[in-house]
């Protein structure tokens, strides 16, 4: 993880809206079909909410039908770490920005080829970029 990330829980909130401290820094999920990115379909690169490293490409993007935007590769190995997550009774594997240890979503190993795996992002934890601008 970064050393720039290393913040105090007073630093992250006044840095960060509270849904999206909700989500990113308490692991809280969106609801789904909330979320503003969930239906862009621009080109483009989706980033960290709030460290602005590069996690995904608009053409690694599809409709998972789930509810939140949905991707079948990070932008290059290495953006995001991975975690057990034993929460709710059940078990899953949450992302995290390899670059600021925030809270991204889950990936689970019902995507599309080439990768079969899909990344399941909240809305709140990306910034979207567009392509040529």
């Amino acid at each position: 993880m970064a050393e720039t990330c290393w913040k105090t829980d007073a630093e992250w909130q006044a840095q960060l809206t509270p849904e999206q401290y909700r989500v990113m820094r308490q692991a809280g999920t969106e609801a789904p079909f909330s979320g503003a990115l969930y239906y862009n379909n621009s080109a483009g690169d989706y980033h960290c909410a709030y460290c602005d490293a590069l996690l995904f490409h608009s053409n690694t993007k599809f409709d998972a039908g789930c509810g939140w935007p949905s991707f079948w590769a990070e932008a290059a190995v290495g953006r995001i770490t991975r975690h057990t997550d034993r929460s709710h009774g059940m078990l899953r594997e949450e992302v995290r920005c390899a670059n600021c240890g925030s809270h991204l979503g889950h990936v689970f190993d019902d995507g599309p080829e080439p990768t079969g795996e899909r990344y399941c992002i909240n809305s709140v934890a990306l910034q979207f970029k567009e392509s040529g601008k």
